[in-house]
């Protein structure tokens, strides 16, 4: 199916650019270098957005690494996991954000760390890296992901008790949103409830930004459009202005609240910490914590909805999944609510389970949050593989190419098989960050990996423990939306069952 939002008013254009394009490339590089062949033009890419990552896997099973033609800047896109830590690790200093990713996210993300290089990153870096190792941060965030838990899981119960279906896609994104918003903000969103307006229409405001902002990677004419305030950039704009006053107001309050108290209850959260250590605008405490948002939202919502859908088509990994939880935990006695359930789940009981673990990476394997990942050539190169790369080319690795390529992980691939992360004593063994790069590697590794996999075993210790999931449409298969973290597209409607003991609270 062709792209729906504002992508074919454009298509005459682009086609007309990527010929002229590519007449260029064919007559004017030098014939003395040697260039990765070529995959396709942004064209294609921008006709394929809706299913842009299958459309760039299907070309990396042909080139481990190839060029897409584009009249905007030169785009290389690689699965090699030799290129892939020669850029990230090797030759950091030559490759980053600059001003191709800059310009791209600027609107929405801001000088956040996802968008900037150099001294602002490494700032950024600093203080993050000291905040998540914080005994503060753990317990407070803890706290916060254990509550979400229960109340999704007392929704869960809900609809078991009542014979209803449960859209898991909605409901992991406002439980990830109230998450993340009251670590990162010391907010109550409480999207969950559905009664905060407010916070409502700045998740949907949202979303929609990072949507709109992911299509510019292919729009070759969004500037034009932003100039003019059009289409998709007018739609981008009205959502930025949406985010924008919500954010704002909620630091407004914040430093009041910073002024008014010495409590330490009110330093508990990122921006309370950050608050404490730098003097600076509302607009770099916006940007900073946008990011943060960016980060522990969605993939975590992206990565949980992906993994019940894994276990509803393998009910025999569920089952193993839950037992495992049920034995680490050594609950002897019934339990009889979510709440009390939860009470049981110790962090050492956490750290145990292995298995679980494996489901999460073999998810996060097929379905990576940050499904592909540019970065921009800062002066002339040759990769490991004897290719010439150029000042300002864009080179970028695929994540969700790479789980399903066959050289990587062999012939079963495209099979999700938590076994193949558990060593002979059935312990879980991690692999190269070049190989499974779904949390970056090198300088930029991602901060929040450990952060993440917790509040993950949080959520599916308690919901596997207490439920058993089957989809209520067995041959729906879900579809992603072409978003900087790779959303399930429209509702995904699940039947719940609860195990041994359960009862309404």
């Amino acid at each position: 199916m062709a792209p729906s939002i504002d992508l074919l008013s454009t298509s005459i254009f682009i086609t007309i650019i990527t010929l002229i394009t590519f007449i260029y490339y064919v007559y004017n590089r030098p014939q003395t270098k040697k260039y990765h062949p070529i995959g396709g033009t942004v064209f294609h890419m921008f006709y394929n957005f809706k299913k842009l990552h299958h459309y760039m896997a299907g070309l990396a099973a042909k080139h481990k690494t190839f060029r897409m033609i584009s009249p905007v800047q030169r785009e290389i896109y690689t699965t090699d996991p030799v290129i892939v830590e020669y850029i990230l690790k090797t030759n950091f200093e030559n490759y980053g954000k600059g001003t191709f990713a800059y310009t791209w996210l600027e609107d929405f993300l801001g000088d956040g760390i996802f968008t900037v290089d150099g001294d602002k990153w490494r700032e950024q870096r600093k203080l993050s890296s000291h905040e998540f190792s914080t005994k503060i941060l753990r317990d407070f965030s803890g706290v916060t992901f254990r509550k979400n838990a229960i109340k999704v899981g007392n929704m869960f119960l809900e609809a078991a008790n009542n014979n209803q279906t449960v859209d898991i896609n909605d409901l992991f994104m406002k439980a990830t949103a109230d998450s993340i918003f009251k670590v990162a903000f010391g907010y109550e969103l409480d999207n969950l409830s559905g009664l905060n307006e407010e916070g409502v229409n700045f998740s949907r405001a949202f979303d929609d930004a990072n949507e709109l902002t992911y299509l510019r990677l292919v729009d070759m004419s969004w500037k034009i459009k932003r100039y003019l305030n059009i289409g998709s950039e007018a739609k981008l704009r009205k959502n930025v202005k949406v985010i924008n006053d919500f954010v704002y107001k909620v630091i407004k309050v914040k430093t009041q609240q910073m002024h008014k108290s010495k409590d330490d209850i009110l330093k508990e959260d990122i921006l309370s910490r950050f608050m404490q250590i730098n003097d600076r605008d509302p607009k770099y405490f916006r940007d900073i914590i946008l990011n943060f948002v960016l980060a522990g939202k969605d993939p975590i919502a992206t990565t949980m909805t992906w993994l019940l859908y894994m276990l509803c088509k393998h009910p025999y990994v569920q089952d193993k999944v839950a037992k495992e939880i049920k034995e680490v935990i050594n609950m002897k006695e019934e339990f009889t609510s979510v709440a009390d359930f939860e009470a049981h789940v110790s962090e050492d009981a956490l750290e145990k389970m292995q298995y679980l673990h494996a489901v999460l990476a073999e998810t996060i394997r097929l379905y990576p949050a940050l499904p592909l990942d540019p970065k921009v050539c800062f002066s002339d190169d040759v990769l490991p593989d004897g290719c010439n790369v150029e000042k300002g080319d864009v080179v970028a690795y695929l994540p969700y190419a790479m789980g399903r390529m066959k050289f990587i992980w062999g012939d079963d691939a495209h099979d999700f098989k938590p076994e193949r992360w558990l060593d002979k004593d059935g312990l879980f063994h991690s692999e190269s960050p070049f190989k499974f790069t779904a949390f970056q590697a090198g300088p930029r590794t991602c901060l929040g990996r450990e952060f993440s996999y917790r509040q993950m075993k949080i959520f599916c210790s308690i919901l596997l423990g207490c439920f058993a999931f089957k989809l209520s449409d067995e041959n729906k298969v879900p579809r992603y939306r072409t978003t900087i973290n790779i959303q399930v597209d429209g509702p995904l409607n699940i039947c719940v069952s609860t195990r041994s003991g359960l009862h309404h609270p």
